[in-house]
C-alpha cells in the first residue's frame, strides 16, 4: 500500500501545474460535422476525439503559443495555432487518405497514434460504430481483423482472439471506462450485458495478443476497452429505437425490439451528469440438435439408449439385464425455457472538475438485467440475472486512481439439463422408471410374442405414460411422463426451476462480487529524459453461491490478487526509433508471484514517417479462475471438482454401492467420496473404457493429476503500417506464441473402494478392479496443467482504399493454428475453437448521394474442429453477408437506418450445441441533436 500512497500524493501534487484549455468543432468540406475526430497537442501527449457533432475540448500543461493537429480517417490533416487560453477554433478538413493515423490510449496507456502502437491495436471509433451494418454496435466488432464470434444466444456473444477459447473465454478481457465487466462467478465477459448502449459509445479499442505487463492476470489472449462519452463535452438528449424480425428454421419469424435513450448535461463548468438506459426484447435462436451424443439413429424408437445433443433428462441411463442400455426419454431444450430473450441496461455518473482543467472526480453506477442462454458443462438459462458495477475515480492529465465493485445475483436461472431430470423424477423416480420398462419389455416378449424392437416401444410406452392397452397385469410405478406446454408440466418445470438442490431441482444461487482497485501515474511533466509510467492494482474474490455452485457450504470463500508495474517509453533517431519497455509483478495468495516483461520497437520510415515496422516480445499469465479453484458441482454423470487444496476436501457427496458388491464383497449400502478422490485416486477415463472391454487390468492407467497453477505464453509479433502514396492503407502482423503450464480439463474415473493402482498383486488394487466392474465409480471433472509442448502462431493482413470518389472498400485475411505433441499429453483436449482461415471484406460510402449512405459486409471461414466441455464435433464453413442502408435527416439532426444481417443466407453454426444463427432485418431511427 506504500506504492499507492506515494502515487496518489504525486497525483494531488500534479493538480498545480497550469492548465491550457482549448474547445472548437471539426466538420468537412460539406460543412458536416465530424465525429471521432483526432485532436492532438504537438510537443505534448494531450489529445482527445470530437463528439458526435464534431465538437471538442482538452486541456494541456503546455502554455501558449503552440500548436494542435486535427485530423480524422478519410480527410487530410490540419495544423492550428494556439495563442491563448480557452481559445475557441472552428477546422475544416479537406478529404483525404489517412488510415491508421488515429490516436489510441489502450497500447501503452498513453496516447499515441496507432502508426506508432507498439503491438497490434484494432480501432471502432464514432464514424465506424454509425456506418456498421450489423445489428448493434457489439456485433459489428465481428467484422475487425483477429476477431472471431462464438455465439452462445442471441444476445451473449462471447468474443474469441487467436484461439483457445469457448463460449466461457476466460483468456479474454473486456474492459468498460477501466472497469473489468467479467463475471464474478462465471469469470467471464458476458458479451455487452452491462456494457455501453451505441448512444454512448466514444471508441472501441482492441489489442488481440497478451497484454498482462500493463493489465495483469487475465489480459492474456486479448483485451477490449469501450470508453464512454463524457457528459462535460458530448451533451444533450439522444434517443434511438430498432425495430425488426429475426428468422430462424426452428423458432420461426420473431420481433425484434431495441430501444435506448441517452441525456447528459454540464450543469455548471465543474459539475456535470449524464444518464443511460437501453432494452431489448428478442427470440432466442433455439438450439436443437437431435444428434444422439451416444450413437445410433435419432430417437428412441430404434435407439433405447438415445441421447440426444439438446435433449436433456436422456442422459439418465442404466443397463437392464436381458434386455441392455436404455434411457428415460428426455425433453427438448426448446420446451425448457419460453426462449424469449431481454436486456435491460442503465447507468448513471456523477463528474466534478473543482479545478479550471482536466483534474475530474466521477461517480458511477451501472446496472444489467437479463435472459439469455449460456454453454459451459451444461446448457445453462440465465434469466432476470443481474450484474452491478459502482465505481470511484479521481483523475487527471498524469494519473488515474479508481476504485469498483462487481456484484451479481443469478436470479431465476437454472440448469436446463437437471429441469429436465427433476421433471422426469417428480413424474416418476429413476428406479419406478426402469422398473416398469423392464417389466413391460419382458413381459410382452413372453405374453405378447414381441420381437425386441416392440418390447422396446412398449415398454417406454408404458414406463412414460402408463399406456397398457393389453390385458396384461401391470400396474404403473407413478405418474404419466409430463407433456411440454401442459400444465401439468409448467407446473413441475417452476418447481424444479425454484429448488436449489440439484437432486430434485435446477436452480442457481449466486451473489458474487469482486472489489477492485488501479492507479496510475504518468511522469512526463516531471521527467523529460523518457516517459516513465508506473501503477499497480488490487482485486479481492469474494465466492458466495450458498454451495450451489462453489464448495461455500460454510460461508463466503474469499482470496486476493495485487501487482505492479512500471514501463518506460523513448524515441530516439529523430523520433523515428520508438523504445517501450515494461514489467509487471502480480500475486495472488493462493499461488507464487509471476513477472511479466514487454518489450517493443517501432521503426517509422520514409520522409513523412509513414512506414511503420515493429517488433516485440511479452510475456502473460493467467491465473485458475474461481470455477478452477473452488467449483464443487454434481452434474450428475460428473462432478466438477475445482483444484485449491482446501477445495478437495470442501466437496464430500454419499453415493450407493452396487448390490453385488454389498453381497459379495461386503461393502457398505453407501460410501462417501471427498474431491480428493478425483485428484489422487483415479484412471484415466480411455484406460477404464479398455479395461471395460478387454476385461484386463493391465489397460488401466493412473491418472496423475496435479494440483492447477497459473498458465503462462511467451508471445513474439512483427508488425507493418502504413498508408502509402496512393492511399492504400495497409496493415500487416504475424505472430508466435508459447504456453507452458496451459490450464485444461480432465476426466477422470475414481472407484468408491480399492485404491487405483497397477500393481495387481496388492489387495486394494484389486479391489478398485472389482469397484470398476460392478459400475462403482464415479466420474471427475477435475482441472490441472497440460505437460505438452503447446504452440501457436498466425498472421494477419489489411487493405482499405478509397476506389472511387467516396466508395472505399477494405478486405482482410486472417490465418490461425497451434500445434502441441499429444505424446506427453494423451488425454489433452486443446479447445482452439478457431477456424485455420478467415476473410472479411466491406464496401462503404456514407455519401453515396445526398443525405444516403451505405456499407456492406462480407465474412467467410472455413471448417474447423469445435471442443468443448458440453460437445465436440465441426463447424461447417460459413459465409455471411450484412447490409445496411442510412438516410440522414439534418432537420431533426437524426439517422434512418435499414439493416440485415446474414442478408439472404441460410442459419449457420458457431457453437456446437448452441442454437444456428439466423437472420436478422432491422429499421432504427436515431435522434442525435
Amino acid at each position: 500500500m506504500k506504492i499507492y500512497l506515494f502515487i496518489i500524493s504525486l497525483f494531488f501534487c500534479s493538480i498545480s501545474f497550469a492548465q491550457t484549455s482549448i474547445s472548437g468543432s471539426v466538420k468537412d468540406s460539406k460543412n458536416g460535422p465530424i465525429p471521432g475526430a483526432n485532436v492532438r497537442v504537438l510537443g505534448d501527449d494531450a489529445g482527445t476525439v470530437t463528439d458526435v457533432d464534431g465538437n471538442f475540448s482538452l486541456s494541456t500543461s503546455k502554455k501558449p503559443p503552440f500548436e494542435i493537429e486535427i485530423s480524422s480517417v478519410g480527410f487530410g490533416t490540419k495544423k492550428v495555432n494556439v495563442t491563448s487560453n480557452n481559445q475557441k477554433v472552428a477546422v475544416s478538413l479537406a478529404d483525404e487518405e489517412t488510415k491508421l493515423d488515429e490516436i489510441v490510449v489502450s497500447a501503452s496507456r498513453t496516447p499515441e497514434r496507432i502508426l506508432e502502437s507498439p503491438v497490434t491495436v484494432e480501432r471502432m471509433g464514432l464514424q465506424q460504430i454509425k456506418n456498421t451494418s450489423s445489428p448493434t454496435f457489439y456485433e459489428g466488432l465481428e467484422n475487425l481483423k483477429e476477431v472471431h464470434f462464438n455465439t452462445s444466444s442471441l444476445n451473449f456473444k462471447s468474443i474469441n482472439t487467436r484461439g483457445f477459447a469457448t463460449v466461457a473465454n476466460n483468456r479474454f478481457m473486456q474492459l468498460v471506462d477501466g472497469m473489468d465487466n467479467s463475471s464474478p462467478a462465471l469469470n467471464f465477459v458476458l458479451g455487452n450485458l452491462i456494457g455501453l448502449s451505441e448512444l454512448d459509445v466514444a471508441s472501441v479499442e482492441l489489442l488481440p495478443g497478451a497484454s498482462s505487463a500493463l493489465y495483469g492476470a487475465n489480459a492474456f489472449n486479448g483485451i477490449l476497452f469501450m470508453n464512454s462519452k463524457n457528459p462535460f463535452t458530448t451533451q444533450g438528449l439522444s434517443f434511438y429505437v430498432k425495430y425488426g424480425q429475426t428468422t430462424q428454421e426452428v423458432a420461426g419469424t420473431n420481433d425484434y425490439w431495441d430501444f435506448g435513450i441517452r441525456g447528459a448535461h454540464a450543469f455548471t463548468k465543474h459539475f456535470a451528469a449524464k444518464a443511460n438506459f437501453t432494452y431489448m426484447r428478442a427470440t432466442e435462436w433455439i438450439a436443437d440438435d437431435r444428434r444422439s451424443i451416444t450413437g445410433g439413429t435419432i430417437g428412441h424408437a430404434n435407439n433405447p439408449n438415445y441421447d440426444g445433443l439438446n435433449t436433456y433428462g436422456d442422459e439418465v441411463t442404466t443397463f437392464l439385464t436381458n434386455i441392455g442400455q436404455v434411457s428415460r426419454t428426455g425433453y427438448a431444450e426448446k420446451d425448457l425455457s419460453d426462449n424469449k430473450l431481454e436486456n435491460v441496461k442503465a447507468d448513471f455518473s456523477l463528474h466534478f472538475r473543482p479545478f479550471d482543467n482536466d483534474f475530474e472526480i466521477s461517480a458511477t453506477h451501472k446496472i444489467g438485467i437479463g435472459n439469455t442462454i449460456y454453454q459451459g458443462a451444461n446448457r445453462y438459462r440465465l434469466e432476470n440475472f443481474i450484474m452491478q458495477q459502482s465505481k470511484l475515480e479521481v483523475k487527471g492529465k498524469n494519473f488515474f486512481v479508481r476504485g469498483y465493485v462487481t456484484t451479481e445475483d443469478a436470479g431465476d436461472s437454472y440448469d436446463m439439463r437437471f429441469a429436465a431430470w427433476n421433471i422426469n423424477r417428480l413424474a416418476k423416480d429413476n428406479t419406478a422408471w426402469f422398473t416398469d420398462y423392464a417389466t413391460a419389455f419382458l413381459q410382452s416378449q413372453i405374453f405378447l410374442g414381441f420381437n425386441a424392437s416392440q418390447a422396446a416401444q412398449f415398454a417406454r410406452g408404458f414406463a412414460d405414460d402408463n399406456i397398457n392397452p393389453t390385458p396384461l397385469p401391470l400396474t404403473p410405478s407413478g405418474l404419466p411422463r409430463f407433456q411440454p406446454g401442459t400444465p401439468e408440466f409448467n407446473a413441475a418445470l417452476e418447481t424444479v426451476k425454484a429448488d436449489a438442490d440439484f437432486t430434485t431441482g435446477s436452480k442457481f444461487k449466486d451473489n458474487s462480487k469482486i472489489y477492485h482497485s488501479d492507479a496510475n501515474y504518468n511522469f512526463r511533466d516531471i521527467i523529460k529524459f523518457a516517459e516513465f509510467q508506473i501503477g499497480g492494482s488490487f482485486r479481492r474474490y469474494a465466492l458466495d453461491s450458498d454451495g450451489t455452485i462453489f464448495t461455500d457450504y460454510d460461508g463466503v470463500i474469499e482470496y486476493d490478487e495485487y501487482g505492479t508495474y512500471v514501463q518506460m517509453q523513448k524515441k530516439f533517431m529523430n523520433d523515428r526509433l520508438k523504445f517501450t519497455g515494461s514489467v509487471r509483478y502480480d500475486k495472488s495468495e493462493l499461488f507464487d508471484g509471476q513477472f511479466s516483461p514487454r518489450i517493443s520497437f517501432v521503426y517509422s520510415s520514409g520522409a513523412n514517417k509513414n512506414h511503420n515496422f515493429r517488433a516485440s516480445f511479452q510475456t502473460g499469465f493467467r491465473n485458475p479462475t474461481t470455477q478452477d479453484l473452488y467449483i464443487g458441482l454434481n452434474l450428475g454423470p460428473f462432478a466438477l471438482i475445482g483444484s485449491a487444496s482446501d477445495n478437495l476436501t470442501r466437496y464430500v457427496e454419499t453415493l450407493p454401492v452396487s448390490q453385488n458388491a454389498q453381497n459379495t464383497l461386503g461393502q457398505p449400502a453407501t460410501v462417501t467420496m471427498s474431491g480428493g478422490n478425483a485428484y489422487t485416486n483415479a484412471y484415466t477415463v480411455a484406460s477404464v473404457q479398455a479395461f471395460a472391454a478387454s476385461g484386463n487390468p493391465a489397460d488401466l492407467e493412473v491418472a496423475r493429476v496435479s494440483l492447477v497453477k497459473p498458465e503462462q505464453v511467451k508471445a513474439f509479433e512483427l508488425g507493418y503500417k502504413s498508408v502509402l502514396e496512393n492511399g492504400l492503407a495497409v496493415d500487416i502482423n504475424g505472430y508466435y506464441n508459447m504456453y507452458n503450464d496451459f490450464m485444461s480439463t480432465s476426466r477422470v474415473i475414481s472407484p468408491y473402494y480399492g485404491t487405483a493402482g497397477t500393481d495387481s498383486s496388492d489387495s486394494n488394487v484389486q479391489l478398485s478392479y472389482a469397484a470398476l466392474a460392478n459400475g462403482d465409480r464415479r466420474v471427475y471433472q477435475v482441472y490441472s496443467n497440460s505437460a505438452t509442448d503447446i504452440t501457436s502462431l498466425g498472421f494477419g493482413i489489411g487493405l482499405s482504399k478509397k476506389v472511387y470518389k467516396d466508395f472505399e472498400l477494405g478486405i482482410n485475411y486472417n490465418h490461425a493454428q497451434f500445434e502441441f505433441d499429444q505424446d506427453k499429453d494423451p488425454s489433452f483436449i486443446a479447445g482452439f475453437n478457431t477456424p485455420k482461415h478467415r476473410v472479411k471484406a466491406s464496401l462503404v460510402n456514407d455519401k453515396l448521394f445526398k443525405n444516403f449512405g451505405f456499407a456492406v459486409n462480407g465474412r467467410w471461414s472455413d471448417e474447423y474442429l469445435w471442443q468443448s466441455s458440453f460437445a465436440d464435433g465441426m463447424i461447417p464453413a460459413i459465409t455471411v453477408f450484412d447490409a445496411q442502408i442510412t438516410y440522414k435527416i439534418p432537420a431533426i439532426k437524426s439517422v434512418l437506418k435499414l439493416s440485415a444481417a446474414n442478408l439472404g443466407g441460410g442459419d449457420y453454426l458457431q457453437v456446437v450445441g448452441a442454437g444456428r444463427i439466423g437472420q436478422q432485418y432491422l429499421a432504427s431511427l436515431t435522434i442525435n441533436p
